[in-house]
């Protein structure tokens, strides 16, 4: 059996946490590696016990979501955590800004079960995650500014990196975008870390955002 993923959660409501905890406790795949319940703590907990994925709310006390997310991104601790953003509401500034941050995407509290675990598994994989009636809205808060030209690293990519990058930033997975460009999805997967690489993002998420703020997408 390959390891087990290990998610930990931070979340300011105490019954919350503890019903987060027994889902991801009830799952053979995946491995409960603490929680706190604020931004400081979050930091804390993420240098100490290195999760995989970590479950973060945004809106807390002493050190929101966003800071404590932009904070664990800049920690030194090799693997850095998956971090999967955890909000009330679908149009939440706040989400767009904890993606900026470095956060892996974001889904609502009021999701399925069933969604938040399969978001978990996604997000551990290397894909992004947005709550879908959220999509649009969230990526309006990308929207180009005027006269903005295109970065000069987006140059660097060859012709095929160039193509893997404007299908990725439609949202295709490595999936999709192997079967139209008759690539097996190890090359796409691996054409996509170069991407990445290059641009300096850190995750597709963030390919997604870099690909909106720079008016690259229709």
């Amino acid at each position: 059996m390959s390891a087990r993923i290990r998610v930990a959660l931070v979340d300011d409501q105490a019954l919350f946490r503890a019903g987060v905890r027994m889902l991801i406790e009830s799952q053979p795949d995946l491995e409960f590696a603490g929680e706190a319940s604020n931004g400081r703590e979050a930091v804390e907990l993420a240098s100490r016990m290195r999760p995989d994925v970590l479950l973060m709310d945004v809106r807390m006390p002493e050190m929101d979501g966003v800071a404590a997310t932009a904070a664990i991104v800049a920690l030194d601790i090799g693997a850095t955590p998956r971090v999967l953003v955890l909000t009330t509401f679908d149009t939440d500034e706040s989400a767009a800004r904890a993606i900026r941050a470095g956060a892996s995407g974001f889904v609502l509290k009021d999701a399925d079960p069933e969604f938040l675990l399969a978001a978990i598994r996604t997000v551990h994989a290397g894909n992004a995650v947005i709550a879908a009636s959220a999509t649009r809205r969230l990526l309006e808060q990308f929207a180009p500014s005027p006269g903005r030209t295109a970065p000069v690293s987006l140059g660097t990519l060859t012709a095929r990196e160039r193509e893997i990058f404007d299908l990725a930033a439609k949202a295709l997975s490595n999936s999709e975008i192997a079967e139209r460009e008759y690539l097996s999805e190890a090359t796409v997967k691996t054409h996509i870390s170069r991407v990445l690489a290059k641009l300096g993002l850190r995750d597709r998420v963030q390919l997604v955002a870099f690909a909106y703020e720079n008016g690259l997408v229709p």
